[in-house]
C-alpha cells in the first residue's frame, strides 16, 4: 500500500529513470563478481528496463497477451479474487478458532495489515522487474539465481501440482444446490463443481479482452452483493427486520476461549480470504506504466474489500446467533438471508449471487494463475516450453488454462467432499507461506545486489518495517500449524490428523528437490551432457527459455555460438531468430 513505502521525490525518480535508460543498451550482458551475469531488457509497457540475472526467462519486448489491463481492471481483478467464497464460507471457522465475536472481527481487520505489508513487498519487486508477469515466479528466480534453476524448478513443480481451484468450485456447487433446497450427494456436488469450472475455462480460452470484461462485470456484481449484505446488516441493527435481538452477539463480544491452534488456523483462513490483493502482479506485462498504476489501484481494492468484509461479518453477527454460526459450516451467508428474509424466493436469489461471486473468483484466479504458470514454463524448467508460452490460436495462454483445469478436476474428485474445502485451502497455503517467507528475505538480497552493481533506484521502496513484518508473518504461518488443537490429533477442522496438510506440503517441496537434483545433476552425469539454456522465439512473438541437452563434446562450440542468456551469436552479433525448438529439448 502507498503508506508502506519510503518517500522518493519526483526529481530523484526522474533521475533514476534517465540513468537506467542510459545505463546499458537492451540485451547487454554485464559481468559481476562470481558467476552471476546480468542483462538489461526493455519491455513494451512503458516501464523502466528490467535488470535481471541471465538465467531468468527473457523479457518479452511486446506482450503477446496485449496491453488490455487498465486501472478499473486492476481494481476489479483484485477484488474478484479476494471476494470469492472466503467471506461467505469461513466466518464460522474463524469464529470457532478465535472463540469470540470481538476477536473474530479484529482478525478480519488484521487482514488489512497482513495483506498491506505483503503488497508493499510485491510492489518493490515489481519496480525491479516491471515488464515480467508472474509475480513470485520472477521474484524468486531473481532473488535466488543460484543454485541455478533450483528455485524456478521448485516453484514451478509445486505451482502446477497445487494450481487447483477445487475449494471454490465446491462451495459454488453447494450454494447452487441451496437455491433448489436440495441436499446433494457427494457425487452430485462434485459433478456440479466440475461443470462450473469447465464453463469458466471455456469462457477464458477464446479471447483475452473478453475474459477481462467478464471478470470486471462479475466483480461489480460481487461488490454490490456485499454492499447489499452490509446495508441489510445495518437495517437489522436498526430493528427493522424479523430478527428479534440483533445486539445479542455484541453483548460480551469478547466472551469465549481461543486456542493456539484455533488462532493460527483463523489467521490462515483470513490470509486465504484476502488472497487476491497480489493478483495484478501476475499480469504486470499487460499493464502500461505498471508500478504507478498498481500502487494506486491495488491499494484502493484492498481498503474497499476490508471495509466490506467487516460490514458483512457485522451483518452476520447481527442476524444469526453465535451458536448457529459455529455450526453453519460453509453456508453462513445462506443462514443470514434465511434469518432476515425467511424461506422466501428472495433467499434463493441471494444464494445465486453468492454462487456467482464464487464463479467470478474462479475466473479471476484462472486469469492470474495462468500467467504465473506461463512464466514458469517460459523459464524453461517445465517440459515442452512451447506448450506453456504459446498464445496460439486465440491470443490466450491455452496450455496453462488446460493444465489448471485438469489439476482442478482431479482435486475435486479425489478428496472426501466433507473435508475438501478446509484441507485443500490449508494445503495450498502451507507451501505458499514457505515461498512467501523466502521471497520476503530475498528482497534484501536483491537490494544488496543492485546496490553493489550501482543500479539506479527503482520507482518504489517498501519500508523495512513492512518487509520484516511480512517475514515474521510467514514464519509464524510455517511454525504454528504444528501446534496441536485442544481436541487432540483429530481436533482440527478436518476429520483426520490436524497437521496432514503440513506434511503433504513439505512432501511436495521435497519432491521438488528430488526432481531438481535428478534433472540437473544425475541424468546429465549419467548421460554425458550438460543442461544449457537457449532463448526461443515462437511464431506468435512469444519468447521462452528452453533447457536443452548439449553433449560434452559439443560444449565448447555451444558456448561460442551463444551468449550467457542463451541467445544465438554470429561473429559477435546477437541474432533474434524464430526457433521452434531443438529435437533434444528437455
Amino acid at each position: 500500500m502507498v503508506f508502506f513505502r519510503r518517500s522518493v521525490n519526483e526529481k530523484a525518480g526522474d533521475s533514476a529513470r534517465s540513468s537506467s535508460n542510459d545505463f546499458v543498451s537492451s540485451h547487454e550482458i554485464v559481468s559481476t563478481a562470481g558467476d552471476l551475469k546480468f542483462v538489461v531488457e526493455q519491455g513494451g509497457n512503458g516501464s523502466q528496463p528490467s535488470y535481471q540475472e541471465v538465467s531468468g526467462a527473457p523479457v518479452e519486448a511486446n506482450s503477446s497477451l496485449g496491453y488490455a489491463v487498465g486501472p478499473v481492471t486492476i481494481v476489479l481483478i483484485n477484488i474478484s479474487k479476494m471476494i470469492g467464497t472466503g467471506v461467505y464460507s469461513t466466518p464460522a471457522t474463524i469464529l470457532k478458532g478465535t472463540g469470540s465475536v470481538g476477536t473474530s472481527l479484529i482478525f478480519w481487520a488484521l487482514g488489512l495489515l497482513t495483506s498491506g505489508t505483503s503488497l508493499a513487498v510485491y510492489l518493490e519487486f515489481a519496480s525491479y522487474f516491471p515488464n515480467r508477469s508472474g509475480s513470485e515466479v520472477v521474484y524468486l528466480e531473481q532473488a535466488y539465481p543460484r543454485p541455478k534453476y533450483f528455485f524456478p524448478i521448485a516453484f514451478a513443480v509445486q505451482t502446477v501440482i497445487l494450481s487447483f481451484s477445487s475449494g471454490n468450485a465446491i462451495v459454488m456447487a453447494q450454494y447452487l444446490f441451496k437455491i433448489g433446497d436440495h441436499t446433494p450427494s457427494a457425487w452430485e456436488q462434485k459433478g456440479v463443481a466440475i461443470a462450473c469450472y469447465t464453463l469458466v475455462t471455456l469462457l477464458l480460452i477464446f479471447h483475452t479482452k473478453t475474459s477481462y470484461r467478464i471478470s470486471n462485470v462479475i466483480g461489480i456484481i460481487k461488490v454490490l452483493t456485499l454492499v447489499f449484505i452490509a446495508i441489510t446488516g445495518l437495517v437489522v441493527l436498526g430493528g427493522h427486520t424479523r430478527v428479534q435481538d440483533p445486539y445479542a452477539n455484541f453483548r460480551n463480544a469478547f466472551e469465549g476461549k481461543a486456542t493456539g491452534y484455533g488462532m493460527t488456523n483463523s489467521l490462515v483462513k483470513i490470509i486465504f480470504s484476502y488472497a487476491g490483493y497480489e493478483n495484478a502482479f501476475n499480469i504486470v506485462n499487460e499493464i502500461q506504466n505498471p508500478v504507478k498504476t498498481i500502487k494506486r489501484n491495488a491499494s484502493y481494492s484492498l481498503v474497499a474489500v476490508t471495509i466490506l468484509y467487516l460490514l458483512a461479518n457485522i451483518a452476520y453477527f447481527a442476524a444469526v446467533p453465535k451458536s448457529d454460526i459455529m455450526t453453519s459450516g460453509v453456508t453462513v451467508a445462506s443462514l443470514f438471508f434465511t434469518n432476515v428474509f425467511g424461506h422466501a424466493k428472495g433467499v434463493k436469489v441471494f444464494n445465486l449471487l453468492i454462487a456467482l461471486s464464487a464463479f467470478g473468483n474462479l475466473i479471476a484466479v484462472q486469469i492470474g494463475q495462468s500467467r504465473l504458470i506461463r512464466e514458469c514454463g517460459r523459464q524453461g524448467v517445465l517440459p515442452f516450453p512451447k506448450f506453456w508460452a504459446s498464445t496460439k490460436p486465440f491470443g490466450t495462454p491455452i496450455g496453462p488454462y488446460f493444465t489448471k483445469w485438469i489439476v482442478t478436476i482431479i482435486m475435486v474428485l479425489a478428496p472426501p467432499a466433507g473435508d475438501a474445502f478446509n484441507f485443500i485451502s490449508d494445503l495450498q497455503n502451507y507451501p505458499a507461506s514457505a515461498f512467501a517467507f523466502t521471497m520476503s528475505i530475498g528482497l534484501y538480497i536483491v537490494r544488496y545486489r543492485r546496490k553493489k552493481l550501482g543500479v539506479p533506484r527503482s520507482e518504489f521502496r517498501a519500508w523495512d518495517a513492512a518487509v520484516i513484518f511480512t517475514i515474521l508473518q510467514n514464519l509464524y504461518l510455517l511454525i504454528m500449524p504444528w501446534y496441536p488443537p485442544t481436541g487432540g490429533a483429530t481436533g482440527g477442522d478436518v476429520s483426520f490428523w490436524y497437521a496432514t496438510y503440513c506434511v503433504a506440503g513439505i512432501g511436495i517441496l521435497l519432491a521438488c528437490g528430488v526432481y531438481y537434483y535428478s534433472w540437473i545433476y544425475l541424468l546429465p552425469k549419467w548421460g554425458g551432457y550438460r543442461i544449457k539454456q537457449e532463448v526461443v522465439v515462437l511464431g506468435d512473438g512469444s519468447s521462452t527459455n528452453s533447457l536443452v541437452r548439449v553433449p560434452l563434446s559439443e560444449l565448447e562450440r555451444w558456448d561460442q555460438d551463444h551468449d550467457a542468456a542463451g541467445r544465438i551469436v554470429v561473429s559477435g552479433i546477437r541474432v533474434e531468430t524464430k526457433n521452434e525448438g531443438r529435437p533434444e529439448q528437455v
